[in-house]
């Protein structure tokens, strides 16, 4: 089967540090263009941060400079640092596996995020 499982979601503060991670199997890692999308309260789903089979990157304007996306295909997993929180980055953040080419995608159960004093 094929499974994105998020973990790193938690409470913290303003101004705080927090990393994701998303841990794939199921499918053959190195093919895939992965990314962490969110919803906030209230919100649409919306892209946070991209990452494509060959590493370009790409970022919602809302978080450029603060949040950096990598991979790690060794170890079938795509993470997010997200340095500098907010409370606006208050959501479930999701993890996305696609390719685009055979038109398939695959999302995790997502993970929370809450940012608050």
């Amino acid at each position: 089967q094929v499974q994105l499982v998020e973990s790193g979601g938690g409470l913290v503060q303003p101004g705080e540090s927090l990393t994701l991670s998303c841990a794939a199997s199921g499918i053959f890692f190195r093919l895939y263009d992965m990314g962490w999308y969110r919803q906030g309260p209230g919100k649409q789903r919306e892209l946070v941060a991209d990452i494509t089979s060959g590493s370009s990157t790409q970022y919602a304007d809302s978080i450029k400079g603060r949040f950096t996306i990598s991979r790690d295909n060794a170890k079938n997993t795509v993470y997010l640092q997200m340095n500098n929180l907010k409370p606006e980055d208050t959501a479930v953040y999701y993890c996305n596996a696609r390719r685009t080419a055979i038109v398939v995608n695959y999302w995790g159960q997502g993970t929370q995020v809450t940012v608050s004093s």
